[in-house]
């Protein structure tokens, strides 16, 4: 049994690789390939595995959601999404409810459903998915104008919380007959999952500045036990539990910890198995033979959504804040469904509610909808609407692969009697097996080739290998304060223990290297590289 379950699994994953390549060439979200392969080994499939289970599919695809919501507030850049918060977080909060509200509203009057079926549908599909979003603008390299890149990923990546909310509280609704203090739980959700979040993260922090613990390694097990442990004290406490991991993933993101580039390549990885695991089991789940009669009723809801509630939400939202028409019907378009809102369909139906119509299915099929004709017509859209960016932005590159490849970007003045000036690129010694990416030159970009003349006063970008420390060294940052016997000393006068040498000081804005005369202020960020025993 044990040998049928492992050769399965592996099989299954195999499939799920070869379907994302495949996904690419006909510039479909690969999470819809994963779905298939799941519903070939479901009931109505080749493999026929009667799987109907949906509180244990609840219980795998709510842990799953767990790390892909840490990994969705941890990857994003808090420097890129400032200037577009305000307009991220309206959408993801008030956004989500009053698409629930106008979507229940026409679901209530078109389609003759209850009151409470209908916030319980809208609910469930209130919010959006980053995944189906950011893995068509990918696959066909599209950068949007206007900040609507980050608007996008700020708000697919933090409206799960409130649609899972908004669920929940209608499940609470149909179950006790009736509508009672809705609004105070929705505050005290927000509230505790906002306050836990944040407290979680700082003491994550902390643990993992600590020399003693996070050593040798851990930190990444650190983080995994933070994010588990902040989702079910959160969860107990009767608040939002993924706002909290969201916010913990945040947090922790854009601060400096050791190790990220490792972090965010494990968290990567892993939410890319979750997210196939997600869509497999509820591809596995679900029953082929039952969809037509559901294809009506997921046609309607996807055209509430779709032409009536979200346009309308995103109007009422992004005009008073001096977006564009355009933006705004674009990010209108780009409202995909996806795996949260079936793992939501899930929950309320493993909640033993009673329906008049098949939720898990309905939502199932408006999900594919939205996936396989919203998300294929998206960059037609794009281009249709004159928003996509194709002017190059060499420092977004750079934030995005910063921490994640395995080289650094470094500056090279070129002062006066420099033995490279005059000298052509393809003529020079370029030490470290780097590489002169470009130059910049009077306040002008130059492509770097073989044949261009380097001049007095060049700065060289240049991509250096990075340097991984091995196990036993590590970089540790010291904030100093008024009373830290630093303070006003050269590096001259610091006696450090014979295995710390200090690298860099961190000023406001400025970054040091110091020398023997570099003298140490209060407020700056001093940071200590340890290893063995320095000569």
């Amino acid at each position: 049994m044990t040998t049928n379950i492992v050769l399965g699994v592996s099989l299954v994953i195999l499939l799920c690789i070869i379907s994302e390549k495949f996904s690419y060439k006909i510039g479909m979200p690969a999470l819809v390939f994963f779905m298939f392969v799941g519903m070939l080994f479901g009931t109505d499939g080749i493999a026929k595995i009667p799987y109907n289970s949906y509180s244990s599919a609840e219980t795998i695809c709510s842990i799953a959601l767990i790390f892909i919501m840490f990994q969705g507030g941890f990857t994003t850049s808090w420097k890129a999404a400032r200037p577009v918060i305000g307009k991220a977080v309206s959408l993801s909060t008030i956004g989500v409810l009053l698409t629930a509200l106008f979507s229940t509203l026409a679901c209530h009057f078109f389609l003759g459903l209850s009151f409470q079926e209908s916030f319980l549908i809208s609910s469930v599909l209130a919010s959006t998915d980053a995944a189906s979003v950011f893995s068509i603008l990918k696959s066909h390299n599209l950068d949007l104008k206007e900040g609507t890149s980050p608007i996008l990923e700020v708000e697919s990546g933090s409206n799960d919380p409130m649609a899972y909310l908004l669920t929940m509280t209608a499940v609470g609704i149909i179950k006790a007959g009736g509508v009672s203090n809705i609004l105070l739980t929705i505050i005290i959700q927000l509230a505790v999952g906002f306050l836990s979040g944040i407290l979680f993260a700082r003491i994550s922090r902390y643990i993992l500045s600590m020399k003693n613990i996070a050593a040798d390694g851990m930190d990444t097990i650190i983080i995994i036990s933070a994010t588990m442990l902040c989702y079910a004290l959160t969860d107990k406490l009767g608040g939002n539990a993924y706002l909290s991991v969201y916010l913990l993933g945040l947090y922790l993101g854009n601060t400096r910890i050791n190790s990220k580039r490792v972090i965010i390549a494990f968290f990567g990885d892993l939410t890319s198995l979750l997210q196939m695991l997600i869509f497999f089991i509820i591809g596995l789940l679900s029953t082929p033979s039952r969809m037509p009669q559901t294809i009506p009723m997921a046609l309607a809801v996807s055209v509430i959504l779709t032409f009536l509630a979200r346009p309308l939400m995103t109007l009422l939202l992004l005009r008073p804040q001096k977006c564009s028409l355009k933006q705004c019907l674009l990010i209108s378009w780009a409202g995909l469904r996806g795996a949260s809102s079936i793992v939501f369909a899930i929950s309320a139906v493993s909640s033993g509610i009673s329906l008049s119509f098949d939720l898990f299915h309905v939502v199932f099929m408006v999900s594919l909808f939205s996936i396989a004709l919203q998300g294929a017509l998206l960059p037609v859209a794009s281009k249709k609407l004159g928003m996509i960016d194709d002017s190059p932005n060499i420092y977004k590159t750079f934030n995005d692969y910063g921490d994640t490849v395995d080289f650094q970007f470094v500056r090279a003045h070129i002062n006066p009697g420099n033995a490279w000036i005059g000298k052509m690129i393809k003529r020079i010694d370029i030490p470290f097996h780097s590489q002169v990416v470009m130059i910049k030159r009077g306040g002008r970009t130059i492509a770097a080739r073989g044949h261009t003349v380097i001049e007095e006063g060049d700065d060289l970008i240049l991509n250096i290998p990075s340097y991984l420390p091995a196990k036993n060294e590590r970089v540790s940052e010291i904030h100093i304060l008024g009373d830290h016997p630093w303070v006003n000393k050269t590096l001259e006068e610091i006696r450090m223990p014979e295995n710390q040498l200090m690298i860099m000081i961190i000023r406001d804005e400025e970054k040091i290297i110091p020398n023997g005369d570099t003298r140490v202020l209060e407020e700056d960020t001093v940071l200590v590289f340890e290893g063995e025993k320095m000569n």
